[in-house]
């Protein structure tokens, strides 16, 4: 909105020049972010008393003194994104509406998972897998369409293989569960590691500033040729909105640090997931974010090995085995005596070091 209003005044005054750079509105659009979820999330606590958290059995004894924390405080961060991306990007551009059209799907699907968790007194799980696989078909489905529509014929059903130059790999109709299946890891990710105070938040960041970088490049002809990656101009203004992203993120943080004032629930990590999953779609970056994302990845791993451990040693000697002390691997951390700060901080460190890997390599390229 201010774009398209300050602008065309920069030949009268000077200053609304800035409002042509996408890095002056990404900073603008992370300071609006972060102010509006620190005026917001106490509001939003006041406001939806009734919003508190149910705790599962199956998590470390510590956890059972957070039940009853507000929760779905993930709304706060999409209300939040929203209204600083609507103020200072090109929300015309038809990438920046596709990625906002994806934050609010994935947001209302995850509100709706947490709205069932908090009134329903048996169900603590939320809506169903095959509900949510379902949604996120149509959603893949939406997405498939939208590249026909507006990317480059050429590259708009492929997606670019890491390490090498110019190497495409075409994917055709087989883009669509390609699609859904960056959705199901990047949002389920998210979710499982949405565990301990502030460890979702503070573990998207660093992968969030690294595909900031990376689609700012994308927009840029002269930077995306130097470092031999895809091109398409209009590409760039998603930096806006993953700016405004980090924003909120910082200031949900300051009352989701350990101990909790409120949990952002499947809202928030539905959301969050979905956005990195569009974000890396839109890039032709959907390999990259396995390693920028890598924390998020070990999660996901650690559950799939200690389900898939613990079927095989049942079939095989009757009784069920364990690699983890506990999954995701936060837990088995937990259940090993470390504070929830300390694995907190570490897995932040450790999300920030896979994020600088992964750009890394688009200079290996």
């Amino acid at each position: 909105m201010l774009y398209y209003l300050l602008s065309p005044l920069a030949d009268k005054f000077i200053l609304f020049n800035l409002f042509n750079y996408i890095t002056f509105r990404g900073f603008l659009a992370g300071v609006i972010g972060f102010l509006l979820t620190l005026w917001l999330v106490p509001w939003y606590i006041r406001k939806f008393r009734n919003f508190r958290e149910k705790i599962k059995e199956d998590v470390p004894e510590s956890h059972k003194k957070k039940w009853g924390t507000p929760t779905a405080g993930g709304i706060v961060i999409l209300l939040s994104l929203i209204v600083a991306t609507v103020l200072v990007a090109k929300v015309l551009n038809p990438f920046v509406l596709l990625v906002l059209f994806v934050a609010v799907y994935m947001g209302a699907m995850g509100f709706y998972d947490d709205y069932i968790k908090m009134t329903s007194r048996s169900r603590v799980d939320g809506i169903s897998g095959r509900m949510k696989l379902f949604l996120q078909t149509i959603l893949a489905f939406v997405i498939f369409f939208f590249m026909l529509r507006f990317f480059p014929e050429q590259v708009a059903l492929k997606t670019q293989f890491l390490f090498f130059k110019n190497l495409w790999i075409p994917l055709g109709w087989l883009y669509v569960p390609f699609i859904l299946l960056v959705f199901l890891g990047s949002t389920n990710a998210v979710n499982l590691t949405d565990g301990l105070d502030g460890l979702a938040a503070g573990s998207s960041i660093p992968p969030l500033v690294a595909f900031t970088i990376v689609s700012y490049i994308t927009g840029h002809s002269v930077l995306a040729d130097y470092l031999n990656i895809f091109h398409f101009t209009p590409v760039g203004e998603i930096s806006v909105v993953l700016s405004a992203l980090i924003g909120s993120l910082l200031g949900f943080l300051w009352y989701n640090a350990h101990p909790a004032e409120i949990f952002m629930g499947d809202t928030g990590s539905q959301m969050i997931g979905g956005i990195f999953g569009i974000t890396a779609i839109l890039t032709k970056q959907e390999i990259l974010l396995a390693i920028a994302g890598g924390v998020f990845v070990l999660e996901a791993l650690s559950v799939i090995l200690q389900v898939g451990y613990f079927k095989y040693t049942k079939r095989k000697y009757g009784e069920g085995r364990r690699i983890f002390l506990m999954a995701p691997l936060h837990h088995h951390f937990e259940k090993k005596g470390w504070p929830e700060s300390r694995i907190v901080v570490r897995f932040w460190i450790l999300s920030t070091i896979f994020s600088i890997m992964a750009l890394a390599t688009l200079k290996i390229r």
